[in-house]
């Protein structure tokens, strides 16, 4: 695929994300979280719009039903605690997160049967939806080590003089073909479903930053230490 090719493709995730107003994210409420305000400028990040009122707190059932696309979870089903992040692919607190602590908490806490944890996209600019929806395309069991190997690169994609290019390269990495990638990042139905997932949290649950985690329904905003998520998440409800 040429650059101008893939430029086109990502041009038309701004132009859908503007027409269904998913960019009214809320004010950064501390250093360790990155909002869109935070975020324009960035190669690919599209102006936010003005930030919505915060909504009422959402049920613990309504985080966990069933939206537009198919949940990425890790852990035991019946772990007495569920935590959901939402996170963006371009965000340095979230790769910083998913670099340095969540190793720790998938050991800890997700393999011992503690915790399930849910992981839901909430793109801050155009190359985190491209991101995510290579995730999505790349097949059964590969989504969370491409949404790892974004994280791990995403120094590289932050200095890349082309993003565009960038986004190409790291498509071809993770197994994608040029007529595969193309096919992908083209799929109007995916990326209506991956910004529905974004709505859903900013007018449903108030995620106005990333990170954003929801622990059995309580809502904590900004990267979180491995110490943080243990006061959090202990002790645990006994089975």
């Amino acid at each position: 695929m040429r650059t101008s090719t893939l430029a086109a493709i990502v041009a038309a995730v701004a132009l859908v994300a503007a027409l269904f107003g998913l960019l009214a994210l809320g004010q950064s409420d501390g250093p360790a979280e990155q909002t869109a305000e935070m975020a324009e400028g960035a190669p690919g990040a599209t102006p936010p719009a003005d930030a919505a009122a915060e909504p009422a707190a959402a049920s613990n059932e309504d985080l966990l039903a069933p939206g537009s696309l198919p949940e990425q979870i890790l852990g035991d089903a019946g772990a007495p605690v569920t935590v959901i992040e939402y996170a963006s692919l371009t965000c340095p607190h979230c790769a910083e997160f998913h670099r340095t602590t969540f190793p720790a908490i998938k050991q800890r806490f997700v393999d011992t049967g503690k915790v399930r944890f849910i992981f839901r996209e909430f793109p801050l600019d155009n190359f985190a939806t491209a991101g995510f929806m290579l995730a999505r395309c790349a097949g059964e069991g590969k989504y969370f080590p491409i949404l790892d190997a974004f994280f791990a690169k995403q120094n590289e994609f932050l200095a890349a003089p082309d993003p565009f290019e960038w986004v190409q390269s790291f498509g071809k990495q993770v197994g994608f073909t040029q007529e595969s990638l193309e096919a992908c990042l083209s799929n109007q139905e995916l990326l209506d479903s991956v910004m529905a997932v974004r709505q859903r949290a900013s007018e449903k649950f108030g995620v106005g930053s990333t990170p954003t985690f929801f622990i059995n329904g309580k809502i904590k905003r900004g990267a979180m230490s491995i110490e943080e998520f243990e006061k959090e998440i202990e002790p645990l409800p006994k089975s």
